[in-house]
């Protein structure tokens, strides 16, 4: 729920002059040239968000690859569109290294938080490559020796009269690879728990700034907040109950499919990965009673859902009333800049920071909702790790496991009943 604009404009900070920018391309001009402004902006913006669908579909039939490398460009681009607004910002004053260490900084953050996810999800395939094993055991003093390069040739690089400029950019970068990198991170990691986890939260988001926009341009009069005045509480409550009511139907679509329920798995026999696994009870549809009230009303005792469903609530909700406060956190920096938008890559839409704003956060979200309420204790991985011991040290956890389940008065069910399936 940011403030877009039809005409992507910058402002020179040094200069003070307005530099318009429309990047709409001329077949849509000359179609939509007999438009009022308001009508021009709406069929623009509506033309290219069905694009943008259709690429958010086609990225979900290519699988999690596609999405992985999609969030890796969405990244990359963010980060440019606020790293460039910093350069033109203080340009005049030709800060050395400003951008090469952006992006040396950019390189080793990701390289850090990439790292670990190879290690976390794919330990096995690592353990078995010598190279990958080698730069995994040493993976964080290699992260650190990279950073601290970085850090001594800014600390070179500082110039006489500039080091208060020179230190403002060097907080710019990393705020800006705190909010970009980080959270990017956790989309990845939202993956890999299933691409419901992945696709629904995003969507709920694309569905809210639809709704809310449709809402407040038809109906809208009421203003919501003043970083964005376009923003009304008509549209606001009308994005509220339309994402509510998409996030039940989506989740109820998606949840009986496996390719969308079942984590991500690296398959290391075939080197590839796969979407495969006997759904668990949250994507397994259940009865629940309905309300006296309700149930009076509608003439149902109970109701056929899939648990997912009731967490699509949350999701959703947040989507809707929390979500939009990234969209306007991205409008107050904006103003603080004295920009319209981050960019002009997206006709209609500004640039990729404006239509991304919400889902970073909506990604942090959804990473501490899984974590909390979700995600139980994983065995494999547990296995994974006593795997690296060495012997002696397998055989003392052996013997602890078997204390401590002798003492709880298992051991001997467990002996009766004989060895139990090996985890896969």
């Amino acid at each position: 729920m940011t403030e877009r604009r039809h005409n992507g404009t910058t402002v020179d900070q040094q200069q003070g002059q307005n530099e318009p920018a429309d990047n709409t391309p001329n077949v849509l001009n000359k179609a939509l040239s007999g438009l009022t402004p308001r009508w021009r902006d709406w069929w623009v913006r509506g033309i290219v968000a069905l694009g943008l669908m259709l690429i958010f579909f086609l990225t979900t039939y290519l699988g999690p690859v596609a999405f992985m490398l999609a969030v890796l460009v969405v990244q990359i681009t963010c980060f440019h569109e606020i790293i460039t607004i910093g350069y033109s910002v203080y340009h005049s004053y030709h800060l050395p290294w400003f951008r090469t260490l952006s992006w040396y900084f950019l390189l080793c953050v990701n390289y850090f938080f990439y790292g670990e996810t190879l290690t976390d999800y794919f330990f096995t395939w690592v353990q078995r490559e010598e190279p990958l094993r080698i730069l995994s055991q040493y993976h964080r003093f290699i992260s650190f020796a990279l950073y601290l390069a970085g850090f001594c040739v800014f600390v070179l690089s500082l110039k006489k009269k500039h080091y208060r400029l020179q230190f403002y950019m060097f907080g710019w970068t990393h705020v800006t690879l705190l909010i970009i990198v980080t959270q990017s991170h956790l989309i990845i990691h939202n993956l890999f728990e299933g691409m419901i986890w992945f696709i629904v939260p995003i969507s709920c988001v694309m569905c809210n700034d639809v709704m809310a926009y449709m809402f407040g341009f038809f109906f809208g009069r009421t203003p919501l907040i003043k970083l964005s005045p376009k923003k009304t509480w008509e549209g606001f409550i009308g994005g509220f109950f339309s994402t509510i009511l998409f996030g039940l139907l989506i989740s109820y679509g998606m949840s009986g499919f496996r390719y969308f329920v079942c984590p991500v798995e690296f398959n290391n026999d075939s080197n590839s990965f796969q979407v495969d696994c006997e759904p668990s009870a949250l994507f397994q549809l259940q009865d629940y009673a309905l309300p006296g009230v309700v149930a009076s009303v509608t003439g149902w005792s109970t109701v056929r859902l899939y648990p997912f469903q009731i967490h699509s609530i949350a999701l959703s909700t947040f989507a809707s009333i929390l979500g939009p406060f990234g969209g306007f956190f991205a409008s107050g920096f904006k103003r603080a800049f004295k920009i319209k938008d981050f960019a002009n890559t997206i006709p209609g839409h500004g640039g990729i920071v404006d239509r991304f704003d919400c889902q970073y956060l909506m990604a942090t979200f959804v990473n501490v909702y899984i974590a909390s309420f979700i995600r139980g204790p994983n065995p494999a991985k547990v296995l994974s790790l006593i795997w690296t011991l060495c012997p002696d040290q397998q055989l003392s956890v052996f013997n602890s496991l078997k204390e401590h389940l002798t003492q709880k008065g298992l051991l001997p069910m467990l002996e009766a009943s004989g060895p139990p399936d090996p985890i896969h």
